[in-house]
């Protein structure tokens, strides 16, 4: 059965949508785009796009980041508006002229960049927008309740007490699962679902899609990378490129490399080529870290590792286990609470992010857009932050009293340019506001920046999560290729074949706690997933 109103017929305002059943049978076309076209100034982000949607299917929508995937999901959920094209529920055309339209549709989508309210806990973030069985006055313990029964039946931990400015990213996509949940989607459209889950958890996800699929409703996970999951749980794939569908597959019929080749018009080759290097000496040391997470609730737990010159050890483990706040902490960003961080043997726990920086360390953060950039200043603005006042981007002049610099534009303009194109940024020039970049574009930014300053240790902190099969493969070959020139590098991950791939070790975390570090070769898919969940523990030695 798939629920199914007309954008007229909807319910009070404010009130979850009581959309009518319909009988459908599986495989019946549900919903169409025809001739979708969408201009945005100096580009055409979907150009004459036709896609269904039938009921009782697991459809992923594959691209490189840029291809127009979301601006088409977008235009779906109200978002956008169509310039070209229409929209039809079992053959009638409809207007979905706002995300309410949408939902009254019995369409929801999680989107890549999230649309919660940072203030309001979990609960409110849910409910807001609908109304109250006790109005004019909140009705919040339901509203719980029923979280928690979602909670427990899609194993998606979160407190719904929780602030949202207190989640990490994972823990904030799974707010947004709920609230689709929660509001009734029929068609559920997901960016990436499982970037945040164990493997078990992943198994568990895949079997709920295709158990709801069973029953009539119609998923959408558009995952970009993680192609063997689109293989194991899709029935077709629709692949854009550059606006324009390039085909529509049944997914038994396609490939991991027909796909990636489809996606990005070249041949993928998927691993990173990696050379034996032996490692240096210590660069990175860490004894018995303790912090806070923003609750004030104990966040890292004496956690110790070392990393040496000419290696990485890759963190693997579910979001919101404590990665953010080892990041922060290594990086000056939050305060320790006990135990040292020490870099090529000086002791800079608590020190300045300036301070640490200047020791030689690099920082791919967890959130490229608040964090890693100033999303309206220009890409040559991006690339120069934290460098603006040395040389050779200023011109100084010492005076009696004061010290004036002044931004030599020629020099960074030339350094703009380099980079640029050393790390085949697509912008439509170095004067782009780093706003109007895709999302593998601003993490080449980032990139750029980081490594031309020629770290000696860098924290990369999920370097390629939401990024398509092209730029994570490069992103990848960089990171090994900084290896190989003598960085020590943290990788935080929760993409378990990332992880696999690039570490020469792997250190497990679950609830703050480092419960293994397991030389790659030796280790196993399936026990580093046990380990993510608390199940299984190995010694922890800090040393290689």
């Amino acid at each position: 059965m798939l629920k199914i109103a007309s954008a007229q017929a909807r319910s009070d305002p404010g009130v979850a949508p009581k959309i009518r059943l319909e009988k459908v049978k599986p495989g019946e076309v549900i919903l169409e785009m025809r001739g979708i076209t969408k201009r945005f100034p100096g580009v055409l982000a979907n150009d004459h796009v036709d896609f269904e949607i039938r009921a009782g299917e697991i459809h992923a929508l594959l691209g490189e980041n840029g291809a127009g995937k979301t601006t088409l999901m977008n235009i779906l959920y109200g978002l956008y508006q169509p310039d070209e094209g229409q929209i039809l529920i079992r053959g009638k055309p409809v207007t979905i002229r706002s995300p309410k339209d949408a939902i009254d549709l019995g369409i929801g989508m999680i989107h890549q960049h999230f649309m919660l309210v940072d203030p309001l806990t979990v609960t409110e973030n849910v409910v807001l927008g609908l109304k109250s069985s006790k109005e004019p006055l909140l009705d919040l313990d339901v509203a719980e309740k029923r979280i928690i029964e979602l909670s427990k039946k899609y194993g998606l931990k979160v407190d719904p007490k929780a602030r949202i400015e207190q989640l990490s990213v994972g823990e904030r996509q799974r707010v947004e699962i709920i609230k689709a949940l929660y509001r009734g989607a029929q068609i559920l459209i997901l960016d990436e679902p499982t970037a945040v889950l164990t493997p078990p958890e992943v198994k568990e996800l895949m079997k709920m899609m295709k158990k709801m699929a069973k029953e009539g409703l119609a998923v959408i996970p558009f995952i970009t990378h993680k192609l063997p999951e689109v293989m194991e749980v899709s029935d077709r794939v629709t692949v854009l490129r550059r606006g324009r569908v390039v085909g529509t597959i049944p997914t038994k019929r396609t490939n991991k490399s027909d796909l990636a080749k489809k996606m990005v018009g070249r041949e993928i080759y998927f691993g990173v080529k990696r050379k034996k290097v032996k490692p240096g000496k210590v660069v990175l040391s860490v004894k018995d870290l303790e912090a806070l997470n923003d609750k004030g609730l104990p966040a890292l737990r004496k956690v110790s590792f070392e990393i040496r010159e000419r290696e990485i050890l890759g963190v693997a483990g579910v979001s919101g286990n404590g990665q953010r706040e080892l990041a922060e902490v290594i990086t000056g960003l939050r305060k320790a609470t006990g135990g040292r961080v020490i870099i090529l043997g000086k002791d800079v726990t608590n020190k300045s992010p300036k301070e640490i920086t200047s020791q030689g360390v690099g920082h791919i953060p967890e959130d490229r857009v608040g964090t890693g950039l100033v999303m309206n200043f220009t890409v040559a603005e991006n690339l120069i932050l934290g460098s603006q006042s040395e040389p050779p981007f200023v011109n100084r002049w010492f005076l009696p009293f004061n010290k004036k610099w002044f931004l030599d534009k020629n020099e960074i303009n030339k350094y703009a340019d380099q980079l640029i194109k050393e790390y085949d940024i697509k912008t439509p020039s170095r004067d782009t506001p780093a706003r109007n970049l895709s999302g593998g574009n601003l993490q080449k930014l980032i990139l750029a920046r980081e490594l031309s300053r020629k770290p000696k240790l860098l924290i990369a902190n999920q370097p390629t999560r939401g990024l398509d099969v092209g730029a994570t493969e490069f992103i990848q070959s960089k990171l090994e290729e900084q290896k190989e020139k003598g960085t020590a590098i943290l990788l935080i991950s929760e993409d378990l074949d990332e992880i696999m791939s690039l570490s020469d070790r792997i250190a497990v975390i679950y609830e703050g706690q480092i419960v293994g570090i397991v030389p790659a070769e030796k280790a196993k898919i399936k026990d580093i997933g046990l380990m993510m969940a608390g199940v299984k523990k190995t010694p922890a030695k800090t040393k290689s």
